[in-house]
């Protein structure tokens, strides 16, 4: 019996009847308990004196998420991709002996989280933990929701069950989200994170080379790349609050769509990186776009694999991919001429840099500060490669009628000044 219950009765009148306590606020019923695991579709895991709910769903080869069904997406038997070592070496890598003693094997497992807030911090813990994973050409979804902070432990325990198993953690913006957050729980309850030397590919910033979509969110890329619209979908920031109007009123119903929400995450971040997957493993012949073409270069760049950049940008910067009018289309093949040439640059085939940039200003409507670059590259190529001084000039002429700030005027004219010097020598003194 708590102060107020010890008061109520000592100030309550005599022969009245006791008063009955009411169950602490944030805590369901039993009733509602039972009401939340029929409603969400799961079973509950007693841990200790309290228990959490967990909701498996599974989903056929044949099952379509946008354009894509889950056969399409499915890796080989080991559960894993050997081309997202591009992304993280340590992926391609075998299991360490201290994991396989474990039952650690190569596949990778798919996080999502849904959390009290945005904040991070030791305030905010996640309250629907999501895993997913391939098995035997199906997909797994294993949903772990947090019903009463009493079973986080028991949760967290069970969540580092399931990712023991893993060779490889992949989500989307994990790095600075999910897996933070999960660390810092993990913390809190004096566990060791499951997550400390696994291997982890985050694909927001992979996604955004290869597809630039206009919102970065995961639900914009599953629409721009899978053909994915979702239909009455809860938006992100409304999430918190249905789980709080769960844990005041113990009524599940508001988490259904929340539980949805995450399963379909789940299934954008698994086809989303077997799509990446595969164009890491064919290389530009695999690309649909030359945006895709170019980010694909770009993250061959990254781990060094210059030959497949290369080839990338060829194929980005050429006419072998459908489109070609569209603004962004050209802007498209501006930045990989430019991406191209850089390359070039870089392992001394200033020659064939010389030709990309000459190329890049050739393009009708080049961006401006694309063609400004491109004019300074080629006038340090004319001047200092080739001696060719009044093509140098006529480059610098044509770059400081473009130049936005002071600093690039003044280099123009200390450039122009010098080209001028060498054009018209002064004539030797004897004297």
């Amino acid at each position: 019996m708590n102060l107020a219950e010890r008061l109520r009765n000592v100030v309550r009148p005599a022969g009245s009847p006791a008063v009955t306590p009411l169950p602490p606020p944030g805590f369901p019923s039993s009733a509602d308990a039972e009401s939340a695991a029929e409603v969400l579709g799961g079973q509950w895991r007693e841990w200790r004196d309290d228990r959490y709910l967990v909701v498996d769903r599974r989903y056929p080869p044949g099952h379509r998420h946008g354009r894509v069904a889950v056969a399409d997406s499915a890796p080989d038997a080991s559960g894993a991709w050997p081309a997202l070592g591009i992304l993280d070496p340590r992926v391609a890598g075998e299991v360490s002996p201290e994991r396989a003693n474990k039952g650690a094997d190569g596949r990778v497992v798919f996080l999502d989280l849904e959390t009290t807030g945005l904040s991070g911090g030791a305030g905010t813990y996640a309250f629907l933990v999501g895993c997913g994973w391939f098995d035997a050409g199906t997909f797994q979804v294993r949903q772990f929701l947090l019903t009463g902070c009493a079973a986080e432990r028991g949760l967290l325990e069970a969540v580092g069950e399931t990712v023991a198993g893993a060779g490889a953690i992949a989500t989307y913006n994990g790095k600075t989200f999910d897996l933070p957050i999960m660390q810092t729980r993990f913390l809190l309850h004096r566990m060791a994170a499951p997550f400390e030397g696994l291997p982890h590919v985050d694909l927001l910033h992979p996604a955004r080379r290869l597809w630039k979509p206009e919102e970065a969110g995961l639900t914009a890329v599953d629409a721009a790349v899978l053909g994915h619209v979702r239909e009455n979908d809860v938006p992100g920031f409304e999430i918190p609050s249905r789980y709080f109007r769960y844990v005041r009123s113990g009524d599940p119903a508001p988490l259904q769509a929340v539980l949805e929400h995450n399963r379909l995450d789940l299934l954008s971040l698994a086809m989303l990186t077997s799509r990446i997957a595969r164009l890491l493993e064919h290389g530009p012949d695999a690309a649909a776009t030359a945006r895709e073409a170019l980010g694909l270069g770009r993250l061959y760049e990254r781990r060094g694999m210059l030959a497949e950049a290369r080839a990338c940008f060829v194929r980005a910067a050429g006419s072998g991919l459908p489109g070609g009018a569209t603004a962004d289309e050209m802007l498209t093949r501006a930045e990989a001429l430019r991406a191209s040439a850089l390359l070039y640059r870089r392992t001394r085939a200033h020659e064939a840099a010389a030709e990309r940039w000459q190329r890049l200003l050739d393009l009708p409507a080049c961006p401006p500060h694309l063609a400004r670059e491109a004019r300074e590259a080629l006038a340090v190529h004319y001047e200092h490669r080739l001696r060719d001084f009044r093509s140098a000039r006529r480059l610098a002429v044509e770059s400081l009628q473009v130049s936005s700030t002071a600093v690039r005027v003044h280099a123009t004219q200390h450039r122009l000044a010098r080209l001028d010097r060498k054009l018209n020598p002064a004539p030797a003194s004897f004297f």
